[in-house]
């Protein structure tokens, strides 16, 4: 093979490369490989909060005045276990939960009181 034809192999592997590396990227969101299981909006079980988490932070707001209740930050601490740290806006008091990903739109969460609350995604 001639070095024109190496080196034309070599470019169409390459941009082949890059093309297939583009697409790893959901539409406008980081790469899918580092996205969190929970990003997304979620709501409770009586449909009064709806919480929304991104990048490692959350923060909830009340479905019916959209009045910011919670924020705080999340940890994925297992491949479906969530750990949640917060304030409670409306208390100004410390809010800490853990949360197990029943499935893709199921999170079961217990809070450091013991309380056992759903979250279903919204979507």
């Amino acid at each position: 093979m001639t070095i024109a034809r190496k080196l034309l192999s070599a470019g169409i592997v390459a941009a082949a490369a890059a093309s297939a590396a583009c697409t790893t990227a959901g539409p406008g969101g980081p790469p899918l490989a580092t996205r969190s299981p929970v990003e997304g909006s979620w709501i409770d079980a009586q449909g009064t909060g709806l919480s929304t988490f991104a990048g490692g932070s959350f923060n909830t707001v009340a479905t019916d005045t959209g009045q910011k209740l919670a924020d705080g930050s999340y940890t994925m601490t297992g491949g479906t276990s969530v750990e949640i740290q917060g304030t409670s806006l409306i208390r100004q008091t410390p809010i800490s939960f853990n949360c197990l990903l029943i499935s893709t739109s199921q999170l079961n969460c217990t809070s450091a009181s013991g309380q056992n609350f759903v979250l279903t995604r919204r979507t």
